[in-house]
């Protein structure tokens, strides 16, 4: 971390200092149970709880200077050091833009550089932040997100990570409205901004697929003259922001198209559902082969983005090649594979979802379970607006022309999806409905049988990826078996 001071932070955060203005923070935290010797503790309000309330832990663990909106007393009646400001969340945001600055200026003066990336889109953020980073971490130290830290809050968490040895710093960015990529964007100015699809995840909350287009193009909007706008031509909404932006324009396409820089040619998926395809890169060379560890072929996708960046970035194709090739999922509940004992496979992508993730779930479902029987365990796709039903009917209609075995819809907020699978295959036991996750997990451990192909799926809230991890454990062996192994 950047070091400031406690008069620095009050300064760069117009804030009241209540504290010694030499204490320097080591680290800073927004949960009180990460708090360790020398944090900055930001108390910011959350949904379901006040920060505030949870001073009193963060300093028990050693935290030095709390970052709040309101002064709270210690049980001895005086104040924690702190430094009072009007919006916490936006007091980190203004440090982490100071932090970012600092860093490039340390740098500069010592003849080197850093460059910054930032990642946005409907689906596929996290992954490709995934891939870059590793790409990114063979050439020079690399700072990337923990998990899908890509807002308001775990954008500034990841930039404080990040010191005057950083190399590459790697941000992805999520928005639920229009000046959400903007404001992230100004906070730490990329030199790279890959925009990767606009799909139709939060809808709801944007007001239509086309303002989620105008949102996610800030990304490239926010680029100087001197950087790199990263764009997927295969999405004709993301194609459009070529316009939008006065940096230098690197397409990739993983369907081959001709005005793309960066292709995928020959593309397929192996016996292992992996994405396996020639990079071709603009340096005229002949194409790279790359065999990826992911699962499903919309990950050609992630992957040229990633190459993309990289090569935007000056890493020579061969080491982009070679990482990609060697690189499985890194983050938790996305495509993630588990063989059980029994001989039960489960592929936890829940995570989050939406419709154009779900469907390309779906399909990888069917292509890897020719031959087996097949369960898709589906729950709500959240945030969808006044399309809620209509995707989720989709959905179901889905599953059912895919010959998905066996579909098992989890919560009353995907009902919808259960019924359209019912109208197009009218099916009998193969279409089950469950109100509840553990309602879910009964049926699971009763019907599941060795070689059985498992999908879960759903909107992150849902909580499938947790049944979809207690499925993934070994079955507890019934009395009754372990007699007859006795035997």
């Amino acid at each position: 971390m950047i070091a400031f001071t406690a008069a620095e932070i009050a300064e760069i955060t117009s804030g009241r200092l209540d504290a010694n203005p030499g204490i320097t923070p080591l680290s800073v935290v927004t949960d009180s149970r990460e708090a360790t010797p020398g944090s900055l503790y930001v108390a910011k309000p959350g949904e379901h709880a006040d920060g505030h309330d949870f001073i009193d832990a963060a300093f028990a663990s050693g935290a030095v200077l709390a970052l709040v909106e309101r002064t709270v007393e210690a049980p001895g009646g005086t104040a924690y050091p702190s430094i009072v400001v009007a919006d916490a969340v936006l007091a980190m945001g203004a440090l982490a833009a100071e932090a970012v600055r600092r860093i490039r200026a340390a740098r500069a003066a010592a003849g080197e550089q850093l460059t910054v990336v930032g990642i946005t889109g409907s689906a596929g953020k996290t992954t490709t932040k995934d891939l870059l980073a590793g790409i990114m971490a063979t050439q020079g130290n690399t700072v990337a997100p923990q998990g899908s830290y890509n807002g308001e809050v775990g954008v500034p968490l990841t930039v404080f990570r990040a010191d005057a040895d950083t190399r590459y710093l790697v941000i992805e960015m999520g928005a639920t409205g229009i000046g959400h990529i903007r404001y992230l964007a100004e906070m730490v100015k990329p030199d790279i901004g890959v925009v990767l699809a606009v799909g139709t995840a939060h809808a709801g909350e944007f007001g239509g697929v086309e303002n989620i287009a105008l949102a996610k193009g800030e990304m490239v909007e926010g680029l100087s003259g001197a950087g790199t706008a990263v764009i997927n031509l295969d999405d004709e909404r993301v194609a459009a922001m070529r316009s939008r932006t006065s940096a230098n324009v690197l397409g990739f396409s993983a369907d081959g198209r001709q005005d793309a820089q960066i292709r995928a040619l020959n593309a397929d998926t192996n016996a292992a559902g992996s994405p396996e395809f020639d990079l071709q890169l603009p340096n005229g060379d002949a194409p790279l082969h790359v065999s990826s560890r992911l699962i499903g072929a919309h990950h050609t996708g992630n992957l040229l983005a990633a190459a993309a960046a990289a090569w935007a970035a000056g890493v020579p194709g061969e080491h982009i090649a070679a990482s990609l090739s060697s690189q499985a999922a890194a983050s938790r509940w996305r495509m993630e594979r588990t063989e059980r004992p029994d001989g039960v496979t489960i592929i936890n992508d829940a995570y989050n979802a939406n419709p154009e993730s779900m469907r390309a779930a779906l399909r990888t479902l069917a292509d890897l379970g020719r031959g087996r029987r097949t369960w898709a365990v589906l729950g709500a796709m959240l945030e969808l607006g006044d399309d809620s039903i209509r995707e989720h009917t989709a959905v179901g209609t889905q599953v059912v022309r895919l010959n998905i075995s066996r579909l098992l819809v989890v919560g009353r907020e995907a009902r919808a999806l259960y019924v359209s699978a019912v109208q197009e295959g009218s099916w009998g036991d193969e279409c089950l409905f469950a109100e509840t996750v553990d309602e879910a997990h009964e049926i699971l451990d009763a019907e599941l049988q060795p070689g059985d192909l498992v999908l879960f799926k759903s909107s992150n809230s849902v909580g499938l990826r947790h049944l979809g991890d207690r499925i993934a454990l070994p079955p507890t062996p019934t009395p009754a078996d372990e007699r007859s192994t006795l035997l």
